[in-house]
């Protein structure tokens, strides 16, 4: 793959909002707000640390996968599905680095590190797969 083909991919096009039906609007928004919900009421019952948990999930993603897949294919979903979780390794790098850091640095550094760190690792585990093969030779 070229990079130009990389660049498009990677490209946003909030003009596709746009081609969404009121329903797969409807569907992520109720999913969105059930996980929410689901948070609410865990942390009602279980303290707001176990609560917390499930308002790191990425509550919109599975709905957005399940219509992606359907209407784009697999691949596209599988691609999306593969970023999210390169992001979540960069998220759990980026909790480490300031729990570490923010009760011994000044908070902004402490958070321009912690930054840095979600960036090295989400951009080496792309780059890991990329090296691997993935995405360019998977069947959907």
């Amino acid at each position: 793959m070229s990079r130009q083909q990389d660049a498009e991919e990677v490209r946003a096009s909030p003009g596709e909002l746009r081609s969404l039906s009121a329903r797969e609007l409807g569907i992520r928004f109720a999913f969105g707000a059930g996980v929410s919900l689901l948070a609410a009421v865990v942390s009602t019952f279980a303290g707001a640390r176990i609560g917390g948990l499930f308002l790191a999930f990425p509550a919109i993603l599975l709905a957005s996968l399940t219509l992606m897949a359907r209407k784009d294919g697999l691949a596209p979903a599988r691609d999306n599905a593969r970023g999210a979780a390169f992001g979540t390794l960069g998220l759990i790098a980026f909790a480490l680095v300031a729990v570490a850091l923010l009760p011994i640095w000044h908070p902004a550094a402490a958070l321009v590190a912690a930054t840095v760190a979600w960036a090295v690792v989400s951009g080496a585990a792309y780059l890991l797969a990329r090296a691997a093969g993935a995405g360019g030779d998977e069947r959907a």
